[in-house]
């Protein structure tokens, strides 16, 4: 079992940064290592196939793919790895995202893209996910994930003001 995997996060283009900053924060809150890239599946095809041919020997056990439009690029990297892939749709301007969450749902039997929520709560969904598959490994994420949610839980008050 490989330690101390990162999370890699990656975009299509720099205007899908605003969505996916959000990751960034939870990751760097939980203590992992992560690295964020612009790979686009369609204008940067040998970089993606460089990046996701090489995710698991590069230390990768998480890939969060943030995609708009025809949303090809959690596919294509899955397709080229087993690191699992996380699809986060971000919102566009015609079809509000909707076009992206169905192209990175509605993937072909044998290549798996866990698919989130359209925008940041996507974003920071699939974070989180990432912490809990890094946390089958890792006895600090899983420490604090588990506060993260406790934290969570307390800050909900029992009554409304």
């Amino acid at each position: 079992m490989k330690k101390n995997l990162k999370v890699s996060i990656v975009m299509g283009s720099q205007s899908d940064f605003k969505t996916m900053k959000v990751a960034e924060k939870i990751l760097k809150k939980m203590g992992i290592k992560y690295e964020t890239k612009i790979i686009s599946a369609h204008r940067t095809p040998k970089r993606m196939f460089e990046f996701a041919s090489s995710a698991f020997k590069n230390n990768i056990g998480v890939i969060i793919a943030g995609a708009g439009g025809s949303a090809h690029l959690p596919g294509m990297i899955s397709a080229l790895t087993t690191v699992p892939v996380l699809g986060v749709p971000i919102e566009s301007k015609k079809l509000k995202g909707l076009d992206s969450l169905l192209s990175i749902a509605q993937m072909p039997k044998g290549i798996p893209v866990g698919t989130l929520a359209i925008g940041q709560d996507g974003a920071v969904n699939a974070a989180l996910l990432a912490c809990s598959i890094i946390a089958n490994s890792n006895p600090s994420v899983n420490k604090k994930l588990n506060n993260w949610r406790i934290s969570q839980t307390k800050s909900i008050k029992k009554k409304p003001k």
